[in-house]
């Protein structure tokens, strides 16, 4: 049988891929709207590009708009799409001993059929980079998101009950099913369980808790929290929770985990309430990182931390205000594909 890992993100990757939006939920109602959109995923798609091969996944009707505002570096795959959250409807890619590369294709459905969501064509989004990638596809029965869950590429995995376990998405499923699932697909060895994720992203157009808003590894043995500093954001209980518990766990390898904090901005609302504005969710390459900025005077401290814990990569912001609008941020709209063979370590 063979036996698949998930590279870490810190890997080195073969290219990285995203979806461009086209979408009327993530386009908005007006010009002014879409131009907010396409700015955001350009900017991001932009700076990447800057620092390894990127895809993007293009529905016809936008290819035009896609090419006018990207790099001409980066490449273009047609394919009818519903939204743009590639870490999600997109594939896992996993690698195996014999220098093969996988992709996992799990069964999305909407978040969990949530009633504002279509995914007619995002469930077989994955299929644009399984494809394109030469990849050996590996099919999932679980529903799941690329956002759902993060490794240290060792075995150790972190994901939240609110999502694998979610009724809207494996009904009847257990933890037992869920982590030997994990195991099959991207090759988990211990499944660190978190409650829940972040309040904002439990309301009615989040994900329910996706894990990479939360928290992620900078490396083995080492996680990076969410940090709520202020009492009156429901976040602060959330983000201690979450911080103790990683705090008491151990990995694949029977080490404990050390916890760095990383502070939330000090904006606490917007037009909608509680924010979910994280810099959790950012994006490794080769050689950088690619980090949410909110115009917050929090962005500069974030950006520092980022820079300690990532050591030899630079640390590029890209403004994420518009993508936390939109239900979600920088690592929310990237994907990674591994390297052949995967050699680890920092490129």
């Amino acid at each position: 049988m063979t036996t698949w890992r998930m590279p870490a993100e810190t890997e080195r990757h073969e290219r990285a891929w995203m979806a461009w939006p086209s979408a009327a939920y993530t386009l908005g109602e007006t010009a002014a709207d879409a131009d907010e959109a396409w700015t955001a995923w350009a900017a991001v798609a932009n700076a990447i590009a800057d620092h390894e091969q990127l895809s993007m996944v293009v529905t016809p009707e936008g290819a035009a708009e896609a090419r006018r505002r990207l790099s001409g570096a980066i490449e273009l795959h047609e394919a009818p799409l519903d939204d743009a959250w590639y870490r999600d409807i997109g594939p896992t890619f996993v690698v195996d001993d014999a220098g093969r590369l996988g992709a996992v294709s799990w069964i999305f459905n909407g978040w969990g059929q949530q009633q504002w969501a279509s995914w007619e064509h995002d469930a077989r989004a994955s299929d644009v980079a399984t494809a394109a990638s030469g990849a050996v596809r590996i099919d999932s029965p679980m529903v799941n998101e690329g956002g759902g869950i993060h490794t240290d590429g060792r075995g150790t995995f972190l994901v939240t009950e609110t999502v694998q376990l979610d009724p809207g998405r494996n009904p009847g499923w257990s933890k037992g099913d869920v982590e030997a699932e994990l195991a099959r697909t991207v090759g988990a060895r211990t499944v660190v369980w978190l409650p829940r994720g972040l309040h904002r992203d439990a309301q009615t157009y989040g994900t329910r808790g996706h894990v990479d808003i939360v928290a992620t590894f900078t490396e083995p043995g080492k996680v990076l929290v969410h940090h709520q500093r202020d009492a009156a954001h429901p976040d602060h209980e959330v983000s201690r929770e979450v911080a103790d518990l990683l705090a008491g766990s151990t990995d694949a390898d029977g080490r404990a985990l050390e916890v760095t904090l990383l502070p939330a901005p000090t904006t606490l609302t917007d037009d909608e309430g509680f924010v979910d504005y994280s810099y959790v969710n950012h994006f490794v390459l080769n050689g950088a990182v690619v980090a949410c900025s909110f115009a917050d005077p929090v962005d500069a401290e974030a950006a520092e931390i980022l820079a300690a814990v990532y050591p030899g990569r630079a640390v590029i912001t890209a403004d994420a205000r518009a993508l936390f609008a939109r239900g979600g941020g920088i690592h929310c709209i990237t994907q990674q594909q591994p390297a052949i063979p995967a050699t680890g370590g920092t490129p």
